[in-house]
């Protein structure tokens, strides 16, 4: 669990040292490397959607599969009640990818 932790701490960092790091220096960004920051921002951004969703559906995963160790005849119930939100998780994953990939493709 101290690894998630440091793993999303050191992601904020970079984020905010990213995001602000030409206003930190006081320099302006040379044409060349203000053109590509967005795939920067944009590849960060799907690592962050990808690692998010893939941790939601870990727990989802992990807690069905606990609750059917627990109640194997409930097994049809609580497999339909953890599909949903599954399928919409997956769901906002996905759109998150396309809205990314527009925004690369768009600029």
């Amino acid at each position: 669990m101290n690894s998630v932790r440091f793993v999303r701490k050191a992601l904020m960092v970079a984020i905010v040292f990213a995001a602000t790091s030409n206003v930190v220096f006081a320099q302006e960004a040379a044409a060349g490397s203000a053109a590509v920051l967005h795939y920067f921002g944009a590849a960060l951004g799907l690592g962050m959607i990808v690692i998010g969703a893939a941790l939601g559906i870990g727990k989802f995963a992990a807690a069905a599969a606990e609750g059917i160790a627990r109640q194997p005849a409930a097994a049809a119930q609580i497999t339909g009640a953890v599909n949903l939100p599954l399928f919409l998780l997956e769901g906002v994953a996905i759109l998150a990818e396309v809205f990314v990939l527009l925004i690369v493709l768009m600029k």
